[in-house]
């Protein structure tokens, strides 16, 4: 044993750390104290300076030292600024993502007479070469290049040495995002940017280059997805519908408007008729589907032509066809850029045919250049999908819904029906509901859905309903359908009574077919059910 230095034992060495921590701490709490007394009574000097500078130096998070440390910098004027920016480096050497120290080094800067930018881009610089997505950095970055006047193109080029050194680098591909728009503005009509196809595939080229080196790394993806852009709709009226029987007209907007407070005049015959609007469910305080009543309220403007006058039903919209509606999910230049876009993916897939973000990415071009022709290619794709990310299945379920909804919308079009069949297509979730607001009968039968939600209830010249073989158990949707006669339920999951209770408002509903749903198993449903709904005359349970 004699020469063998002696090892300290496991707890030994515990309880010289926890007494280390000990001192550690009372020090420590006995400098906050301390700085808290001074700050208390109004103690504004050097000393107390020197005291937050030491309790900062090791816990540059404290937010209430910065603060204090701000009133006494603004007590003592400007002569400290310089050593303050020197101190605070100091802080972020110790956590370089501490939200107090970046935003007090904003604070500081702000307030020096001639701040010198081009060292805080430099310590931008380095903060970053040690972590590219250092959030805060990024922040300080975009406040200093906006106070001193940074040219956006030299920005830009920074980010292209950033990703040059790291396709991964997610803050710099969103940086650049944010830089793009301010280089190359969207000119207000047409929306979209304002680059020719040569700068816009030079655009395409380094994102393309990010993807084929690493084609699983989402950060080029998401701006890839960006790049492609898409439009917005410009808020206008889309369709117009007026039953002069029931005295209404419901109006479709381009999307969701609050038509009580922005002011929406109805004029017949040349006069402004007082109306009330409504939205079709009480849940919305913005719809894109009013209804007016007739009241005491006014002011888009609605000025319907002589041709509405004596008839029953009449009727204006704009086509989704025409508005190239569902197209402009990505809405670039030009179609040939597009079709080169489309092109580089489809080669990308060949080398990694189980890569979702290529996958999907080929489904979203394939939906900008002509949904309906490319329908097999994007329904096979999505199949792909949920096998090769069975994780996110049902996100692909949702969307492949979506776009599914969004075919048949442009498929009635065409026949110039009222009809809307969507019947054992595997959808999970109901959208667009606005683009139905003429629709007279709809099937959804055989498909996946556990609810009717409340946009629902813009279908407002809904006449039959057959939802049968699915698995609904939520009928919100199902609220105020005037011209509703026909529901069929066949095989759902209604369990309650009270979630038939909506269906009260639906004023010439006769036949509803509940057969297969839970809810005819509770005593005496015939009897509650004639009770609830006195108008239903075909009631099978």
């Amino acid at each position: 044993q004699h020469g063998r230095v002696k090892l300290k034992s496991t707890a030994q060495q515990e309880e010289e750390k926890r007494k280390e921590r000990e001192k550690k701490l009372k020090i420590y709490v006995a400098g906050r104290d301390a700085i808290f007394t001074k700050r208390l009574e109004g103690v504004l000097d050097d000393e107390a300076l020197q005291l937050t500078q030491q309790l900062l130096s090791s816990n540059p998070d404290f937010a209430t030292l910065w603060n204090y440390r701000r009133e006494i910098l603004l007590h003592l004027e400007t002569k400290m600024y310089e050593a303050e920016l020197l101190f605070l480096e100091s802080c972020l050497k110790v956590n370089p993502k501490s939200y107090g120290s970046w935003h007090h080094r904003g604070w500081v800067s702000a307030r020096l007479p001639r701040p010198d930018w081009a060292r805080e881009l430099g310590l931008c610089d380095r903060c970053l070469s040690l972590d590219d997505r250092n959030f805060h950095c990024w922040d300080y970055r975009r406040m200093v290049v906006k106070m001193s006047g940074v040219p956006v193109d030299q920005e830009l080029q920074f980010t292209d040495r950033l990703i040059g050194s790291n396709f991964s680098n997610y803050s710099s591909w969103h940086y650049r995002s944010t830089l793009l728009p301010l280089l190359h503005p969207e000119s207000p009509d047409p929306p979209s940017p304002c680059m020719d196809n040569t700068m816009a595939r030079q655009k395409y080229e380094l994102v393309q280059n990010a993807f084929f080196t690493d084609p699983n790394d989402q950060s080029a993806w998401f701006y890839y997805r960006w790049l492609l852009g898409r439009a917005e709709r410009e808020e206008m009226i889309s369709c117009v519908f007026v039953s002069r029987e029931e005295e209404r007209v419901a109006v479709a907007f381009s999307r969701p408007v609050n038509a009580s407070s922005s002011g929406l005049m109805l004029v017949l015959d040349g006069q402004p008729q007082r109306v009330e609007w409504r939205s079709v469910h009480p849940h919305f305080r913005h719809s894109p589907v009013w209804v007016s009543f007739p009241s005491w309220s006014w002011p888009h403007l609605i000025v319907l032509p002589p041709s509405f006058t004596g008839r029953s039903e009449s009727w204006c919209r704009d086509s989704a066809t025409d508005q190239e509606l569902f197209r402009s999910e990505l809405s670039v230049e030009k179609t040939s850029v597009l079709q080169s876009e489309l092109q580089s993916c489809n080669q990308l897939l060949e080398l990694e045919p189980q890569n979702k973000w290529c996958l999907l990415t080929i489904v979203l071009l394939m939906r900008a250049l002509d949904p309906l022709g490319y329908e097999r290619e994007t329904l096979s794709h999505f199949q792909t999908l949920k096998e090769v990310d069975s994780m996110r299945s049902a996100y692909y379920g949702d969307l492949c819904s979506k776009f599914m909804i969004e075919n048949t919308i442009l498929k009635m079009e065409y026949a110039e029906v009222r009809v809307f069949s969507l019947s054992d297509k595997n959808l999970t979730m109901l959208c667009h509901l606005d683009q139905l607001l003429l629709v007279t009968h709809i099937n959804l039968s055989c498909n996946q859905l556990l609810r009717l939600p409340p946009q629902f209830a813009m279908l407002q010249c809904l006449e039959v309903l057959e939802a049968d073989d699915n698995a609904i158990e939520n009928l919100d949707g199902l609220y105020y359908l005037p011209k509703l006669q026909e529901v069929s339920l066949k095989n759902n999951q209604i369990s309650k009574l009270s979630d038939l209770q909506l269906l009260t408002s639906c004023p010439k509903l006769t036949c509803l077919d509940l057969r297969g749903n839970p809810v005819t198993q509770i005593a005496n449903i015939q009897s509650e059910l004639t009770e609830l709904l006195p108008s239903v005359t075909d009631l099978l349970i």
